[in-house]
């Protein structure tokens, strides 16, 4: 099972998100997200939000919030699991990404964006400030089939 990190930061009522278009084979081609990626050995999830919010964006997280963890299935790819975290708090300067555009969009307007069906299920967890939750989210190819938020199905 692959382990990711997948970090939110918010200034003025947006959300830093990443359009994603400049790699090759990337399973979340043309979507937006959160900043994040692949932990290296070793590594707590701290250690890899930490170190993939720099290395995408220049920014330094002061604080954050570990917010849950989502298990991602999909039938053509590795499980994921991804450890979601959202920080207020950072430093430095923005920089370009080289695995798509850098943008701050309006969090009202981010239901908006091309995102995967299961993301808009837990920024809303993340925007209503849930206690620590976990959500598997299955999808056959890009559509969503099953979301399980704490052991219980939601309706999809």
């Amino acid at each position: 099972m692959l382990n990711t990190t997948l970090c939110y930061i918010e200034r003025n009522n947006s959300y830093l998100m990443l359009h994603r278009i400049k790699k090759k084979n990337d399973i979340n081609h043309d979507k937006w997200i959160g900043i994040g990626g692949k932990f290296e050995e070793h590594e707590s999830p701290e250690d890899c939000v930490l170190r993939e919010v720099y290395e995408e964006t220049g920014l330094t997280l002061s604080s954050w919030r570990y917010c849950g963890i989502i298990t991602f299935i999909c039938d053509d790819y590795e499980t994921e699991l991804m450890h979601l975290y959202s920080s207020d708090s950072f430093s430095g300067e923005l920089q370009e990404c080289d695995e798509g555009v850098l943008q701050w969009i309006p969090i009202e307007k981010i239901y908006d964006l091309p995102l995967w069906a299961g993301d808009k299920i837990f920024l809303k967890l993340m925007q209503q400030k849930q206690d620590f939750f976990s959500l598997k989210v299955i999808y056959k190819g890009n559509t969503l089939v099953h979301a399980i938020l704490n052991g219980k199905e939601k309706l999809v």
